[in-house]
């Protein structure tokens, strides 16, 4: 019988492809965005009492801080918020509206290779299933570097439009910007109506949306997969912090080849359509929203929505 010797340069190569093919990691994620802004909003507001106030707070923080868990490989990668039970009553109809108008929900599915992406997304009880092109983010490569679990990680800075569906991205609006009144009729003494401007409280005519944002990613090479949290990728290594200003990221754990392998595979449920379009529609609704505040009682219907 004749042996078969392979060069050990050969067998080294294999090794090295087989190792990459069956490469996974998985990355567990902190969201964080600052409702200092919105916190301002309810202070000395005399139809809110401090129940109120707390029970508005409590549900801000359990929507603005969230964690996930990616999982990925060479190629793709599959982004999901981690599964908790609800507390029966803190998810009431108000705050599921809102939370639509959150980043991330559902899987969002990354294929680098074939720079597409693909996620799932619930909104006023209509399942969509997006399917576009990544994003292209032009980063800019700094010399900074910094520690996060271990990990070298280097800075990368970037500028990009603001996302009209990210409720994350929307900041009050100053006083001298305000402009929300409504005309009412006053009956004066002699019987004779006096029509005069009263100025109203509508959430959704106080809130604006900057023309861009900055972000800053912290990337570590030694983790030389082109993923990140989120749509965010496109720098060499994984990108382990995303900071907004607003809204933070951070890598809190990272488990690399774990025993447990996930199946990385694009969602398949819900009305297949491009993020454009499901833009348009948020939009769309966002609108018919601040539209039905500003009928009568609108004014406070969103505190009370979100404190039932």
């Amino acid at each position: 019988m004749k042996k078969i010797f392979l060069p050990i340069t050969f067998l080294i190569t294999f090794l090295s492809t087989q190792a990459q093919k069956n490469f996974q990691g998985m990355a567990v994620y902190e969201s964080k965005t600052s409702t200092a802004d919105f916190k301002k909003r309810f202070e000395g507001n005399k139809e809110m009492t401090p129940e109120m106030q707390k029970g508005i707070e409590e549900r801000m923080k359990k929507m603005f801080e969230k964690t996930f868990i990616l999982n990925f490989d060479k190629q793709t990668s599959i982004y999901k918020e981690e599964e908790k039970l609800d507390t029966p009553g803190q998810n009431g109809g108000g705050m599921r509206m809102m939370s639509s108008f959150m980043g991330g929900g559902g899987t969002y599915y990354k294929n680098v290779k074939d720079k597409n992406y693909t996620v799932d997304k619930e909104f006023m009880g209509k399942e969509f299933l997006i399917k576009d092109s990544l994003k292209t983010y032009n980063w800019v490569m700094e010399s900074e570097t910094r520690q996060i679990g271990g990990y070298n990680c280097y800075k990368a800075t970037t500028v990009i439009p603001a996302s009209k569906t990210d409720f994350r991205n929307f900041r009050p609006k100053r006083e001298s910007d305000k402009k929300v009144e409504e005309k009412k009729v006053e009956i004066n003494s002699d019987s004779t109506k006096t029509e005069v401007k009263e100025k109203k409280t509508n959430f959704m005519d106080e809130i604006e949306l900057p023309k861009e944002i900055t972000i800053t990613a912290w990337y570590t090479p030694e983790i030389p997969v082109n993923q990140g949290p989120e749509g965010y990728w496109g720098l060499p290594g994984l990108i382990l912090e995303v900071n907004d200003g607003k809204t933070i990221i951070l890598c809190s754990k990272i488990v690399l080849n774990p025993k447990d392998k996930v199946e990385i595979k694009a969602p398949t449920n819900g009305k297949e359509i491009s993020q454009k379009e499901y833009d348009e529609t948020i939009i769309k609704k966002m609108e018919e929203f601040r539209q039905m505040n500003q009928g009568p009682g609108g004014g406070r219907s969103f505190e009370m929505r979100v404190n039932h």
